[in-house]
């Protein structure tokens, strides 16, 4: 169970100066290329506890400013940015052999950013909002079909935000790009935040 990454590189120049540029860049790239789910990440939290953990969460917008993306206020992940609003963010685009991680610090979306989103999704994404408390234990899928359905009554075909959902945007202060390289020699490109200035720096492998 092992691949010679022989399909890609990346060097300081091609990286640029700007990594939100780049990370367009690869983006568009693994839109073109029909990567499956190619806006979804995984997000790294660390509770109190000092216990860290992951899930998947779907990009939904990023530029200079940051990478945003939409769950419930009361949910795990949530309430663990609550205590810690540092996180960390990776992209995987297995068929285009490449690896992008972000860290910063989060914040909430403004209501009118999240209303306007919101306001985007499918009718039953926009009840299950309303359906399902997000990280609880439930005793059966019943409760959620049950709550969905209340939903529809209560909203019908335009029900509005809950003031438990909502957007956070990661504010990046590290960027790193990583292309898989021939003998595990991989390019690995990281932007750091200094001063205001993004400084570039090549990382070992």
């Amino acid at each position: 169970m092992r691949t010679s990454y022989e399909r890609d590189s990346l060097d300081e120049e091609a990286a640029g100066n700007q990594p939100v540029v780049l990370f367009e860049k690869w983006f568009a790239a693994a839109l073109k290329a029909k990567v499956a789910e190619p806006n979804a990440m995984t997000l790294a939290t660390v509770g109190v506890d000092g216990r860290p953990s992951t899930r998947i969460v779907l990009v939904k917008s990023f530029d200079a400013a940051g990478v945003v993306f939409y769950t419930n206020y009361h949910s795990r992940k949530a309430r663990e940015l609550e205590v810690n609003p540092q996180a960390a963010l990776q992209f995987h685009w297995v068929s285009l052999e490449r690896v992008v991680r972000i860290e910063g610090r989060v914040e909430r979306t403004s209501d009118a950013e999240s209303d306007a989103y919101f306001a985007t999704r499918p009718l039953d994404s926009r009840l299950g909002a309303w359906a399902s408390p997000q990280s609880e234990v439930i005793p059966n899928r019943a409760v959620l079909v049950t709550n969905a359905a209340k939903a529809a009554s209560e909203h019908g075909l335009h029900p509005p935000r809950p003031a438990h959902w909502g957007g956070y945007r990661l504010v990046p202060d590290t960027w790193e790009f990583w292309a898989g390289r021939k003998s595990r020699l991989h390019d690995r490109i990281r932007f750091r935040l200094v001063d205001g200035l993004w400084l570039k720096e090549r990382l070992a492998p």
